[in-house]
C-alpha cells in the first residue's frame, strides 16, 4: 500500500478517468465521489470501483462526455437525464438546482434516468443537508434480491438515503442499501480473493455461501428478511417506474462491461424545514441529536464515517500499488 494525499488521489483518478474518454468535468465528478467514499470507509464504492468504471467507460457501457440535461416538467419537479453517463454529474446537477426549487415551492423533486450506479448515496443527499434542506434519495440497482420467498433476483440492492442539518454541527447522515449487506463490499472480496461472511448472500442455487464469487452470481439476502425486500420493491416503483428508468431485472450489470448501459434511475427529494410554517425544526433537532448522545455506547448514524474522512484528510489515502501502476 502507498499512502497519498487526498488531493493527490483525487487529481490521479481524474486524470485516469479523463484518459479514458470521459469529459474534464466528469472525470473530475466521479474522482470527487470515489475519494469520498474511499475516505468514509465505504470502500466498496471507492478505489474498488475504478477498474470497472474504466471497463465500462472504455467499451461504451458508459458514456464519458455525456452531459446531463434538466427540464421542467412541473414547477417542483427538475427531470434529469443522465444521458447514459456517470451518475455524479447528474446528481451534482441536482445538488446544485434542487435547493433554488425547494425554497421556492417547499419541496422539490429530481427523477434522474438513464443513469447509472451512484457510489455512497449518503454523500449526496449530505451536500444538500449542509445547504438546510432534509434530503431523501432512492436508488434502484441491477438485480440482486428475490422477492421474499423467491430464488429469481427481481429487485436491486436498492439504497436509502436521508440527511437532515443539525445546527452547528455537520448533518446527521443515514445511508443503508436493502440487503443486509451492500454489494460493494462482496466485490472487493472477490477482488481480493477472501471470504464473505455467512448470512450475507446465496449461492445460484439459494444456499448460504461465504464465496464471493458465487454470491455475487447468485442472490443478496434482504435486510429484516420479508420486511427488505418489501422495501426494495418500494424503491424500485419510486427510482424506476416513477423515473422512467429500467428496473432492477432488466438493467445490466454495474460490475462488467457487458451489455448495454444499465439505464437505472434516482430520485431525490428536498424539503426547506422553513416552508412548514414554523422555525422550531432546528430545536426540535438538537433534541433529538442530545436524546440520542445522552445515553453510553451510542451515537448518531454516520459518526464514524466523520471521523473516518477527517483522519483521511490529516493522514492520506492508502492506495493498493496494484490500482496505483
Amino acid at each position: 500500500m502507498t499512502k497519498l494525499s487526498f488531493e493527490a488521489v483525487e487529481t490521479r483518478l481524474a486524470d485516469l478517468f479523463a484518459a479514458a474518454g470521459a469529459s474534464p468535468a466528469n472525470a473530475a465528478s466521479v474522482a470527487w465521489a470515489l475519494v469520498m467514499a474511499e475516505a468514509d470507509g465505504l470502500k466498496g464504492h471507492g478505489l474498488s470501483r475504478v477498474p470497472t468504471y474504466l471497463a465500462m467507460l472504455r467499451s461504451g457501457k458508459i458514456d464519458g462526455q455525456a452531459v446531463p440535461v434538466a427540464r421542467r416538467p412541473k414547477p417542483g419537479v427538475l427531470a434529469i437525464d443522465a444521458g447514459h453517463g456517470f451518475a455524479y454529474p447528474a446528481i451534482d446537477l441536482a445538488v446544485i438546482e434542487l435547493p433554488v426549487l425547494a425554497r421556492e415551492q417547499g419541496v422539490a423533486i429530481a427523477p434522474i434516468r438513464r443513469s447509472n450506479h451512484c457510489g455512497a448515496a449518503g454523500l449526496h443527499v449530505e451536500r444538500l443537508a449542509e445547504q438546510g434542506l432534509v434530503a431523501l434519495l432512492f436508488a434502484n440497482t441491477p438485480a440482486a434480491i428475490a422477492p421474499w420467498g423467491g430464488a429469481k433476483p427481481v429487485f436491486g440492492t436498492n439504497p436509502i438515503a436521508f440527511a437532515a442539518p443539525l445546527a452547528g454541527r455537520d448533518p446527521l447522515v443515514i445511508d443503508m442499501a436493502l440487503s443486509k449487506v451492500a454489494r460493494g463490499p462482496i466485490v472487493a472480496a472477490r477482488q481480493k480473493g477472501e471470504a464473505i461472511p455467512e448470512g450475507w448472500a446465496l449461492d445460484p442455487a439459494g444456499k448460504p455461501t461465504t464465496d464471493a464469487a458465487a454470491a455475487l452470481a447468485g442472490t443478496m439476502v434482504p435486510l429484516g428478511d420479508a420486511k427488505g425486500a418489501t422495501l426494495a420493491l418500494m424503491v424500485e416503483i419510486l427510482a424506476a417506474s416513477l423515473v422512467g428508468a429500467h428496473f432492477a431485472f432488466e438493467a445490466s450489470s454495474f460490475l462488467d462491461d457487458k451489455g448495454g448501459p444499465p439505464d437505472t434511475g434516482q430520485l431525490i427529494l428536498a424539503i426547506d424545514p422553513s416552508a412548514m410554517g414554523g422555525h422550531w425544526f432546528g430545536e426540535r433537532m438538537r433534541m433529538l441529536a442530545h436524546a440520542i448522545e445522552d445515553q453510553d455506547g451510542t451515537r448518531l448514524p454516520g459518526v464514524r464515517r466523520l471521523n473516518l474522512r477527517a483522519k483521511a484528510r490529516a493522514e492520506g489515502i492508502e492506495v493498493a500499488e496494484e490500482l496505483l501502476r
